[in-house]
């Protein structure tokens, strides 16, 4: 099991997240591309510290938001979602090939992300983006109770695809991650979001918010490092690991 982080999300003179304590623990790293968060210059130190630390690269797009942090539904034509897709990779992308390095997937951030989990319409745009690009890039998205119809959509566009799981956020019974806006939707104890990253790592049930069990395929895991409790769980998570290898 990976661990991937959303990191490069500093702006300017604005700095968010623990980027240089929690590189050493992750393996992939989605890289804020601009458009909801990072700069020219965050992007290629970013970048820098994940090949530095032998991390696979992926890009992280968004909605243009920057106020909003990319969580806020934008109207955007399918043929817009595939442009601003291939123009936030296609930056990062030079950015790496400058320092040596190489994208390997695309992760899409905040509303996008999520939007794009819901409407087949979004979902094929931003898979349309990865088959223009001209780099093999993998689509990560989230993983949830039935697979199936995002497997198919990958396939049908020749995309492989990264299933991603959070140790730290609650799931519906559909095995969707539960809003923020919702009591409960983040977890907080170090020691529950341990054992739910070691149950989704064994493929084990974790337990929905109403108490359900569930089982969810994964490839990735997602953490997070934008305070020291949650770099401490990262490390505690990569130890945890390194234990069941």
């Amino acid at each position: 099991m990976r661990l991937n982080c959303d990191i490069g999300e500093s702006f300017g003179a604005w700095a968010m997240g623990l980027d240089e304590q929690v590189m050493p623990f992750i393996d992939q790293a989605n890289i804020a591309c601009g458009f909801h968060a990072g700069d020219p210059i965050v992007m290629t130190n970013t970048v820098r510290l994940a090949i530095a630390h032998g991390v696979t690269l992926g890009a992280h797009p968004a909605y243009p938001d920057l106020q909003g942090f990319g969580r806020r539904d934008i109207a955007c034509k399918p043929d817009e979602i595939t442009a601003m897709v291939l123009y936030q990779v296609g930056a990062l992308n030079q950015i790496a090939n400058s320092q040596g390095g190489q994208l390997a997937y695309v992760k899409p951030h905040g509303a996008l992300y999520n939007n794009m989990m819901r409407d087949t319409n979004i979902l094929n745009a931003v898979l349309k983006a990865l088959s223009q690009s001209p780099q093999s890039l993998s689509l990560m998205a989230m993983t949830t109770a039935d697979n199936r119809p995002l497997k198919s959509a990958c396939d049908a566009h020749g995309i492989d695809l990264i299933l991603e799981a959070f140790a730290d956020r609650a799931y519906d019974a559909e095995g969707y991650i539960v809003p923020r806006s919702q009591p409960g939707a983040v977890h907080h104890d170090p020691d529950i979001i341990v054992q739910q990253a070691i149950s989704l790592a064994r493929q084990q049930p974790i337990h929905t918010l109403d108490g359900q069990p569930l089982t969810l395929e994964a490839d990735s895991l997602c953490v997070h490092g934008d305070n020291p409790e949650s770099v401490a769980a990262v490390r505690s998570i990569r130890e945890a690991l390194q234990e069941l290898a």
